[in-house]
């Protein structure tokens, strides 16, 4: 479906279905200006990593940390802001230094800016700053920026944006460490993702508007795990619906009882852990429950346990295809939206940038 220029959700919808192309554009950035090697260049020889966001930039966190330690063999970890604030103690380390980035849209996060004054002016801790703004309180604080100006949107929801911070973390691990295969795979990336998505959307609007669902739970493994709670934080944002995250096996300890013909259950499958996520997939269809996977390639056994199927079918490295699996629930966010009379542009509650008063 096409979202005409004056209805609800055109600004996300352009946005969702513009993301391979503005990877290129990122990624052409990224190489003109040689952000990369110049970044690499001022944090040499860091062997802990900190990855640090607020709601979706937490959940790029998750997903760039899984990242960095498949990429570089280097610890690394994500935390929220928030945490960062409130609990220091448990999220530095005591003995050894570690390398903080500092993850933001707009580079005006409240309290992504007070982690930035804390770990640069009391701890004396320099840190990289990645945005899609420039001319913004971030770059002030932090000692440099990457910048991945083309994934801006218009929308409050962030849906380019994560997919391309995303992606400018990966590569910039990749350069870290030289690790010329994974970037190159990373820039082989948009014309076959471009080609899983130019089906989803009629497919998963069809799906949606056949089906109506009190809950959503999105599960998920290892490094898609962060990416599963994106999904999730979609869905909640796009269409003020009520959805949980888990992983996935460990949905069996209890978590299981919610399920229902009335509950979406979204796997987001991998390849290592396909056979034990595959057996709690067909679990969960026994008990009743609707079944939704997405997968680069699906077994015939996930097919059988499966109600709706996207496969992505892209041909590089699984930790270099974790974008595209924000896809489906980007758009199963847009098009439940929608059909609940929300302008996911424009979500109930929220603002573009959270911004405190400074008492807070």
């Amino acid at each position: 479906m096409t979202v005409a220029p004056t209805t609800p959700g055109r600004h996300t919808q352009a946005e969702i279905l513009s993301q391979p192309q503005c990877w290129q554009e990122c990624f052409h950035s990224l190489d003109e200006n040689d952000q990369l090697g110049r970044v690499s260049k001022q944090f040499p020889d860091q062997s802990d990593w900190l990855f640090i966001g607020c709601g979706t930039s937490y959940y790029i966190a998750l997903a760039a940390a899984a990242s960095w330690i498949r990429i570089t063999g280097l610890r690394a970890r994500a935390v929220p802001a928030s945490d960062l604030l409130l609990y220091p103690e448990l999220v530095l380390p005591r003995d050894a230094r570690c390398q903080p980035v500092l993850i933001s849209r707009s580079g005006h996060t409240s309290e992504v800016l007070k982690a930035a004054e804390f770990l640069e002016l009391k701890e004396n801790i320099r840190t990289l700053a990645i945005s899609c703004a420039t001319h913004q309180p971030l770059e002030e604080i932090s000692t440099t920026t990457l910048y991945l100006l083309p994934a801006d949107e218009q929308s409050t929801v962030m849906t380019r944006s994560f997919t391309s911070m995303l992606l400018g973390l990966q590569a910039l691990a990749s350069t870290y460490v030289r690790e010329e295969a994974f970037a190159a795979a990373l820039r082989q990336l948009p014309a076959p993702a471009q080609r899983a998505l130019d089906p989803m959307p009629p497919r998963i609007q069809q799906f949606v508007d056949a089906h109506d669902f009190a809950d959503y739970v999105f599960l998920a493994q290892g490094p898609l795990f962060g990416l599963a709670n994106e999904n999730m934080l979609k869905v909640k944002e796009m269409s003020c619906s009520y959805a949980q995250c888990f992983h996935t096996l460990e949905f069996r300890h209890g978590p299981k009882a919610i399920v229902s013909p009335e509950t979406l259950i979204t796997f987001l499958l991998s390849e290592s852990g396909a056979e034990a996520e595959t057996e709690v997939l067909q679990e969960v269809k026994g008990l009743g429950g609707t079944t939704m996977v997405v997968a680069n390639v699906a077994s015939s056994a996930v097919r059988e346990a499966a109600d709706f199927v996207v496969e992505l079918r892209l041909d590089v490295p699984e930790f270099a295809r974790l974008a595209a699996y924000a896809f489906p629930g980007q758009l199963l966010g847009l098009y439940t939206g929608l059909k609940k009379g929300q302008d996911p542009d424009r979500p109930r509650n929220l603002s573009r940038v959270v911004i405190l008063n400074s008492k807070d």
